[in-house]
């Protein structure tokens, strides 16, 4: 019997940011994955968030990756998220032919991948391993139109204003901090811009960030959060411990009225908005499953 709810109002949507700690193989990090989305489900999340690469760690040698050991991967995610009956949302690598990009998996309450985003803006790190993508996210969850970043993508406002913009209410953001220990220790309270994201685009936000030690001298801050549109942080999580935070959104809240007055002034620029909208809705169609994913 799935431990999530499985009829939602469509007024509200019970979000989980899990933080979680990294292990050094595949098995290991499916392993917490499962034993962390129980706890999320046991709170009667209707959507569970990962962090950045969960699926590996982000400090996997990645040139050593198989398509394979992807698709194994993926495919144990989703029977997780059938048995569960929740919505996952799971930082992983993902291949198309030869190249690897940075992607968040989006599996449905019947263990269906039902969306792939890939990172576009890729830190000089991420440069040497992965491909960019070429797409805005956009696709639902339980009926719930949402949008997501990766990691340091969060510089980047104009993914999320267009998202906004196309109707999106609420903002999944996976991360992997990987920072030195005086850096990572500075980063504490939520005061980091996220709060910021949240309001200026009258929307939700959850963040889901690694926690602890991240390899090469690395450290991950954690501070996992959700955040409400009015930049009030409903949850936060300490930058020390793995941690499951869950919180209800009152999705009358996310009115992106920001993001629509935007799109109409000034008047020069609103026939631009209403073109990339546009545009932004096709690729992200285009683009939602264009990977080597398990059908």
């Amino acid at each position: 019997m799935p431990l999530a709810q499985t009829n939602p109002s469509p007024a509200q949507l019970r979000v989980a940011a899990v933080q979680m700690r990294f292990s050094p193989t595949i098995d290991e990090n499916l392993a917490g994955i499962e034993r962390l989305a129980r706890q999320a489900a046991r709170q009667r999340a209707d959507a569970i968030l990962f962090p950045e690469c969960a699926v590996t760690g982000y400090a996997y040698d990645f040139h050593s990756l198989r398509p394979a050991q992807i698709r194994c991967a993926l495919e144990a995610l989703a029977e997780l998220s059938a048995r569960l009956g929740a919505n996952l949302l799971v930082g992983s690598p993902v291949f198309r032919g030869r190249k690897l990009y940075n992607a968040l998996v989006v599996f449905d309450r019947r263990g269906r991948i039902v969306y792939c985003y890939a990172k576009n803006h890729l830190t000089p790190s991420d440069e040497a391993r992965f491909t960019p993508g070429n797409a805005i996210a956009l696709y639902e969850i339980d009926g719930v139109s949402v949008t997501s970043v990766i990691c340091h993508e969060r510089r980047y406002p104009e993914l999320v204003r267009l998202a906004v913009m196309a109707g999106a209410k609420v903002l999944f953001h996976p991360n992997a901090g990987m920072d030195s220990l005086a850096v990572s220790r500075q980063k504490r309270g939520g005061r980091d811009g996220i709060a910021a994201r949240a309001f200026e685009n009258a929307i939700y936000y959850v963040f889901a960030n690694s926690v602890g030690p991240q390899g090469g001298g690395k450290w991950s801050a954690g501070d996992s959060k959700i955040v409400a549109p009015d930049e009030k942080v409903l949850k936060l999580a300490n930058n020390r411990d793995e941690a499951v935070i869950v919180a209800g959104l009152d999705l009358g809240q996310a009115t992106g009225k920001y993001a629509e007055r935007g799109a109409k002034r000034p008047p020069f620029l609103a026939p631009h908005w209403k073109t990339m909208v546009a545009e932004l809705r096709l690729r992200a169609k285009e683009a939602a499953l264009d990977y080597d994913l398990p059908r």
